[in-house]
């Protein structure tokens, strides 16, 4: 087995700003794996530094050189890359691992459909055009990029109050909006008065993670005294999470995303459970290129109803994603792409 790492740094056309970071650049690392003469390629997109529970670039290199490293030694051991819903298995569960083997098992699943010369559609039938959520802030003046398809707008926000330009551009909006405070809240107070004044311009469809990671007792308090659902992000990472959130009644909802669980496998699994348990659950992203686009829009349309992080991520220099005739439908360019390993 062969593998190369490339590393791809994106300019958003408008930067974003969250309560904790301003998301303007954005590294995508990618993979080729190479093995008996088949290729299969994966895609990730970590976050600069880590936050909120989730790790920082570095800390997703240095997990993918191990991932590959043990990927390897289990193919020299058994004769075969192992199966790519395997890949997961393979890690310790921390978040760095569970980004490194999200990647991994991308490639290996690619390769294994693109040998078999067969589609993710084929594997994953399509139940759902799931729609799309679009995504803006209102903590700074940057236009707003909405994707024409939108159902639904995660608006990035903190507590504190609105000033006129915020309020304008929500009325002017026209679409039911999630108000994400990025685990920027300190108290109900401060969620709640910023959820009445939204209310008062705008549909709010949900509340989305206001308190830290982990935090279940305080988000199943604010629940019980919000009049619309509450969903967490940075706080779903595995099933023992989901159980958690269940047991506190913590939320109604839940946005999954795929890397952040472990791979396409863990995060079907998790939508599976959630809706099994009353939960409604949407997928999420981190500024993917159409490639790993392409690939959570299969994944979601055959297990998510909820608006979903689908949509382009509109950069300043995109570069094609070539389209195939099996497997993704597209497979990533890297041509010119700096290689960052190789193994």
């Amino acid at each position: 087995m062969d593998a190369t790492v490339y590393r791809e740094e994106i300019e958003l056309r408008h930067a974003v700003r969250a309560s904790g970071e301003r998301h303007a650049t954005r590294a995508r690392l990618y993979v080729s794996l190479r093995h008996e003469g088949s290729e299969g390629f994966g895609e990730v997109s970590p976050q600069p530094h880590a936050l909120h529970g989730d790790p920082g670039e570095a800390q997703v290199r240095s997990a993918i050189e191990r991932a590959l490293a043990r990927v390897r030694e289990v193919t020299l051991r058994e004769g075969d890359v192992p199966h790519w819903a395997r890949a997961s298995r393979l890690g310790d569960g921390r978040g760095s691992d569970n980004v490194a083997y999200a990647l991994i098992e991308m490639a290996l699943l690619d390769r294994d459909l693109r040998r078999h010369v067969t589609s993710i559609r084929d594997l994953w039938g399509p139940v759902n055009d799931t729609p799309v959520q679009s995504t803006v802030s209102v903590l700074d003046d940057e236009p707003w990029e909405i994707d024409e398809r939108a159902a639904r707008v995660r608006v990035k926000c903190a507590p504190g109050s609105l000033g006129g330009r915020a309020i304008q551009r929500l009325v002017e909006l026209n679409l039911p909006v999630l108000l994400d405070f990025n685990c920027s809240a300190t108290n109900d107070a401060e969620v709640l008065e910023l959820l009445d004044a939204v209310s008062r311009v705008a549909n709010v469809e949900a509340i989305e993670q206001p308190y830290a990671v982990g935090n279940v007792v305080d988000h199943a308090q604010l629940a019980r005294q919000l009049a619309v659902p509450l969903s967490l992000d940075e706080g779903v990472r595995s099933l023992r999470d989901l159980h958690q959130i269940v047991r506190y009644r913590a939320a109604q909802m839940i946005c999954v995303k795929p890397a952040r669980v472990g791979g396409l496998a863990n995060a079907r699994t998790l939508i599976g459970r959630a809706e099994g348990l009353g939960l409604r659950a949407y997928l999420g992203g981190f500024f993917e290129s159409p490639y790993a686009r392409a690939v959570h829009r299969a994944l979601a349309d055959s297990c998510v109803r909820e608006p979903s992080d689908l949509g382009e991520v509109v950069v300043r220099h995109p570069r094609p994603a070539a389209l195939v005739n099996a497997s993704f439908g597209r497979e990533p360019s890297l041509e010119g792409l700096p290689v960052v390993f190789e193994m």
